[in-house]
Parts: structure tokens; sequence; C-alpha cells
């Protein structure tokens, strides 16, 4: 059978399918009977799937992370599809093709890590190139970097994200540089290179997109800075030449500065024209692949606005849809 994936399904479609399972949780209505509420997931999105009269036996025969065959309808419920489930069990994932589970970049990932090699490699600055090939060289790395996604929810949340994310930046940092003349050109490349370079380790992304136990007690920050430290002690062996302090002491900042706010988890503000450029290149470049991505994957085709995000804390807006109101009321979304 054809599989059909989740963005492919409509109000009213039956569904007899296998599904990732990326959470599940174990409810109780308001009479006390138990539900089973999951968030199946396959490379074009989510759904979230709900068993009534369900059982903690059931509850505990899969974990999340596990592939599961289900069956049910899909509903349309406050604009929003759901499944609602009669049957689901354990799938065995040899009997599956993973890549029909995990988002993935819809670039040509070799292509993407020729293009950074290409830009990293023309730096002027010696000491920059060098630690740039440091990190190039390493395989392991490289199938890491290119691999990992930006993030779990939030933005560039698929295979190959991190990846195209920062391409993406250096694309624009080099159209803009021209302007900005009093910047360090090869600092502003490298740093953008830098700045998520620890979520190769941070995340978890196998079969789901969570957080490691390194990346859950450190996080990114933190492994970042030991990374380009790694990096940098090898250096010398290509340069004969010890690593600037002062060089070192920018990339740092840069990296653990990069969230530009306290509020937003950054353990220090901009302090130089390369962060605060970097931290606003980066803040853009994630906001807007957000808010195109819930536009286009927001699957009310008869409204006007998606639904409300309380990542983003706001509605969007898709344009007006014949026989669609235009008008959009704000007291909708504070009783939401």
């Amino acid at each position: 059978m054809t599989r059909r994936f989740i963005q492919q399904l409509s109000d009213g479609d039956a569904v007899e399918d296998a599904y990732l399972v990326a959470d599940k949780q174990l409810r109780a209505n308001r009479n006390g009977n138990l539900f089973l509420q999951v968030e199946l997931r396959d490379r074009t999105g989510s759904i979230t799937g709900r068993l009534w009269n369900a059982t903690e036996h059931l509850f505990r025969c899969f974990e999340v992370s596990d592939f599961v065959n289900v069956r049910g309808k899909v509903q349309l419920f406050q604009g929003a599809l759901q499944m609602i489930l009669t049957n689901l069990e354990r799938a065995a994932p040899e009997k599956l093709e993973l890549a029909d589970f995990l988002p993935h970049t819809q670039y040509n990932v070799a292509e993407l890590w020729s293009n950074l090699r290409t830009k990293l490699m023309r730096l002027e600055n010696p000491h920059l190139r060098a630690l740039a090939e440091c990190f190039l060289m390493d395989r392991d790395f490289e199938q890491s970097y290119c691999r990992a996604p930006a993030g779990i929810r939030n933005h560039h949340a698929f295979i190959g994200g991190l990846l195209e994310h920062v391409v993406t930046l250096l694309e624009v940092a080099e159209r803009i540089l021209p302007l900005y003349p009093t910047l360090d050109r090869d600092l502003l490349m490298m740093g953008i290179f830098l700045h998520d370079v620890g979520k190769v380790r941070e995340l978890s992304y196998a079969r789901t997109f969570g957080y490691s136990d390194e990346g859950q007690l450190i996080g990114h920050i933190v492994i970042g800075v030991e990374m380009l430290d790694d990096k940098v002690a090898r250096v010398p062996d290509l340069t004969s030449e010890p690593f600037p302090t002062e060089l070192l002491l920018r990339l740092k900042h840069m990296i653990v500065s990069h969230h530009g706010e306290y509020a937003f988890g950054s353990p220090k503000l901009p302090m130089t024209p390369e962060a605060i450029a970097l931290h606003h290149l980066d803040n853009l470049d994630a906001k807007v692949h957000s808010f195109t991505r819930d536009i286009r994957e927001d699957r009310n085709t008869t409204a006007a606005w998606t639904q409300y995000n309380p990542a983003t804390q706001r509605r969007l807006f898709k344009g007006c849809v014949e026989g669609s109101d235009p008008v959009y009321s704000p007291t909708l979304e504070a009783v939401e």
C-alpha cells in the first residue's frame, strides 16, 4: 500500500499506517476514564492521535521514538486535524523506510557542505582559515554537522537543518558586508559557522528530535566553546604560530552572546559589532523560516489566519480566502 504522509491527510480520511511516536501521554477525562494521547510524526509533519478507553498496559507497550501501526480516522477539531484511533500497536522498524519519518532539508546536503567549505576556505585571516580547516577535515564532525537539525521544534527542525541555516546566514552576510565596511568579514563569517556548532552534540536526531544528556546538562553554547577550544589547540600544527588570544576571545564571545538577550538564554549580551550582527542575522533567518513554515503547514485551507502559535504568541496572516471573513478579531487570541 502506498504511504500517505501526514500533510496529505484530510478531514474524514480513514488511516491505517505506521508513524513515529514523538510524544505520548496517558490522561483522564472528566469522568476519570483514561485515554491515550500521542504525537505521531512522519517526515512531512505531526498530528495528535487520541485513543479512548486506553489502559496503562497499552501505554507501557511502546515508548517515545518507537514506531507504531495505527488505525483510525482523521477529524477536524477546533480548526486543526487530529486522528481518532481505534487501534495502536508497536511496529517493527526493520520493515519500515526510516527516511519516511524524519523531516529533511529540501536542499542537496553535499552541495550545501561544498558551499560551506568554499566560503570558509576563502577566509583571508590565516588563523581563522586554519581553524576552519581543523573542523572541516574532521570526518565525524562533518557527518554530524550535515545531519543535525538547528532545533527540535522552533526553526530548521529537520535533518540537515543546521547546515542549511548556517549556509543561508553566510550567504546573507556576504550580501550585507559591503554595506558595513567596519565589520571584520572573516570574524563574522567564522562566528556564523561556529555559533550553533555545539548543537551537533546537544541534540539527538536518530529517530526523533530531542536533547542528549550532554545537551540537557550543559547546552550547545558551552559545548560550542569546548569544541572551539579543542580545535584551536590544533591550529598551530597548521600555522606554526599560536592562535591569537584576542581573536579567540572574540570568537567565544560570539558563541556565548548570539542569543542576544539574557531572557533568551544568552550568558552575555553582544558587545562587539560582529557579535550584534551575528545575533540579528541569526534571529532574522530563524523567524522568517518559522513564519514561512507555519503558514505553509497550516491545514485549515478555509481560514485567512493560521492557528495561534504559543511559541510566537500570535496568529499569522495567510491571505484572504474567498468566502472567508478578512477581519481578524484579536479577542479570539486572548480567549484561546
